[in-house]
């Protein structure tokens, strides 16, 4: 098992993603700068909690299969690889799954407490209260 991190451009923030390959999978999770970070920031993300929470992230996001790159991709301006754009496409499209039911069961529980509510409030006025 062996981690690489990577800092890129994506043409708007400075994001950092954080590869784990392990057996001919690979996990990743990314952790967005927004602005240029200098060395001091970097090595300080890298020592601090901030690292190890974005490598708790890659751990637990769904692995999927590693390709095998040509020599010529595997330079280090090409950003980062396939797999971990489908490792963090996967994880994204589960975490919406999750909050897609989380927001459905939010919703039911909202309604049935205002049919309570609207149903207390009516028997409270049928008594005369």
């Amino acid at each position: 098992m062996h981690g690489v991190f990577t800092l890129y451009h994506d043409g708007r923030f400075w994001v950092g993603v954080y590869e784990i390959h392990e057996d001919g999978l690979v996990r990743a999770a990314r952790h967005i700068f927004g602005a240029e970070p200098n060395n001091a920031e970097l090595a300080a993300f890298a020592a601090g909690h901030d690292f190890v929470r974005l490598a708790d992230k890659a751990r637990e996001a769904p692995p999927v299969p590693e390709q095998k790159r040509r020599p010529k991709q595997m330079k280090s301006e090409d950003g980062i690889g396939t797999a971990a754009q489908r490792a963090l496409k996967e994880a994204t499209a589960e975490r919406a799954g999750e909050n897609k039911a989380a927001r459905k069961r939010r919703a039911a529980a909202e309604a049935t407490r205002r049919r309570a509510l609207a149903r207390a409030k009516a028997r409270a006025k049928h008594r005369g209260r």
